[in-house]
């Protein structure tokens, strides 16, 4: 287990330090520039896209920023914050902040090519699509949207789903003396896969049905906590803040040796809590009914909103105004859980293996509706379907019993590969999706409620809006 941790770290680290970082940066601040800061512009119009509804048979664009937000809102916003200060610093907390606002404009594109490029589920009362189908669509490459499809099942089911069972079991470490040398962490999978396999098989409708009350809730319980420990410790606000941007620009802690870098770290956590640009949103933006795409890709600006700049920013404030030390051998959940316990006693280490709990689950239901429709595009029989949802119940039962590295370094890795071809591709449909944005935008100022034409923007080969 230690060579093959060894080796994830190797190709993890020349894999985001030589091609990842710098496609990323690129893709968001191109399109942060050329569409003027949108994301930052386009806020308000967002919150407004959310009181939208569909006809009741079909994802609500509500609904669909839920799927979306359940995948993102995971174990990540709390024990990969808390792993990426202790490796990286405080800084660490400032370089995400950084991608999630220039990733936003990343999500908005990928999310707006989705919509023009969905196509209808098989039994027509739904709508699908994402990163595979705009490749084939728009590239008219069936190869390598089957590619994308295949790694993209292998970074949600056997890289994400992992991590998140991994974070959800060593939370229970602390109930438990032994926990990793007996046989509870095989019984937490086998029980966690179970509940998960029941909502799985309900499909797309019960996903979303179930992220629309969870996610919401699990979010606001938690932003409150971490609003109450800010509060009861506002006088050292401050300091924190200082913390973290003295940590974001000391130049060690950037340059001096790169696979530890504060701002690696920060990207590297940040890319994988808010994923925007990596090609997972579209997959949730695809299935609302909405009408124009513009307004779905406007609406993912939320998403990056709640994940990073509310959830992981509450996870940083909790561990610097907590007063725990930093420089420790504990990572993720057990430094999270000593943070709640010196602010709120047991009943914080209680309330954080709840919370932690529910977002592994939120997330990994939010996994498994991302992977419907690469499943589809791949082969759309639905025994191959049924077949991949039993399979997904093997990397949850696995990720409760690996190691915390093999987790986070396996999601790591499977997430570069499809990020780096999604990154490419919406770069080379930019275009399309300028245009698409720039049409919601004249006919907003002329007063109208939009509605999208494909052919009056030039684009001849988006199935359902000619």
């Amino acid at each position: 287990m230690d060579y093959i941790s060894s080796l994830l770290v190797t190709i993890s680290d020349a894999i985001y330090i030589y091609v990842l970082v710098g496609l990323l940066i690129i893709c968001g601040v191109y399109f942060t520039v050329t569409t003027k800061f949108a994301q930052i512009r386009l806020f308000p119009e967002a919150l407004k896209l959310m009181t939208e509804k569909s006809d009741g048979k079909k994802v609500s664009p509500f609904q669909a920023l839920m799927i979306c937000t359940a995948s993102k809102v995971g174990t990540a916003n709390i024990a990969g914050v808390a792993t990426a200060m202790v490796i990286g610093g405080p800084g660490a907390m400032f370089w995400m902040w950084i991608m999630a606002i220039i990733g936003s404009a990343s999500s908005m594109a990928e999310s707006t090519l989705a919509q023009i490029y969905k196509v209808k589920s098989k039994d027509g009362n739904s709508f699908i699509g994402g990163p595979a189908y705009y490749i084939h669509q728009a590239l008219g490459s069936k190869k390598l949207g089957t590619l994308f499809s295949c790694l993209f099942l292998f970074c949600f089911l056997c890289g994400f789903n992992t991590l998140q069972a991994h974070s959800m079991s060593s939370a229970l470490k602390y109930y438990i003396p032994n926990y990793s040398q007996t046989f509870w962490p095989y019984i937490v999978g086998i029980v966690f896969s179970g509940i998960i396999a029941w909502v799985a098989f309900g499909g797309l409708k019960r996903i979303g049905f179930v992220s629309s009350y969870v996610v919401p809730t699990m979010a606001s319980i938690y932003i409150l906590t971490g609003l109450f420990i800010i509060i009861t410790n506002f006088s050292k606000i401050p300091q924190a803040f200082s913390d973290i941007f003295s940590s974001a620009f000391d130049f060690k802690s950037i340059f001096g040796g790169l696979s530890g870098s504060v701002m690696l770290i920060g990207i590297k956590r940040g890319l994988l809590s808010n994923e925007a640009g990596m090609g997972s949103s579209p997959n949730a933006a695809a299935c609302a009914d909405t009408s124009h795409p513009a307004k779905q890709g406007i609406a993912q600006i939320l998403a990056v909103f709640i994940d990073t700049i509310l959830i992981c920013s509450t996870s940083a404030f909790i561990l610097l105004l907590s007063g725990v030390d930093l420089k420790t051998d504990m990572l993720g959940m057990p430094l999270m859980q000593e943070a709640l316990r010196s602010q709120l006693g047991i009943w914080g280490v209680h309330f954080i293996t709840f919370s932690v709990s529910l977002f592994a689950f939120s997330a990994t239901i939010g996994n498994l509706g991302y992977c419907e429709s690469n499943i589809m595009f791949i082969n759309d029989n639905p025994k191959f379907l049924k077949a991949i949802r039993v399979f997904s119940v093997f990397p949850i039962i696995f990720g409760c019993v690996t190691s915390a590295s093999v987790a986070w370094n396996l999601s790591d890795i499977s997430m570069a590969f499809i990020a780096i071809i999604n990154i490419l591709t919406i770069l080379i449909l930019s275009k399309k999706y300028k245009v698409c944005l720039l049409d919601y935008l004249k006919q907003k100022k002329l007063g109208k409620d939009p509605k999208f034409n494909a052919l009056d923007c030039n684009i001849n080969n988006a199935q359902l809006w000619k």
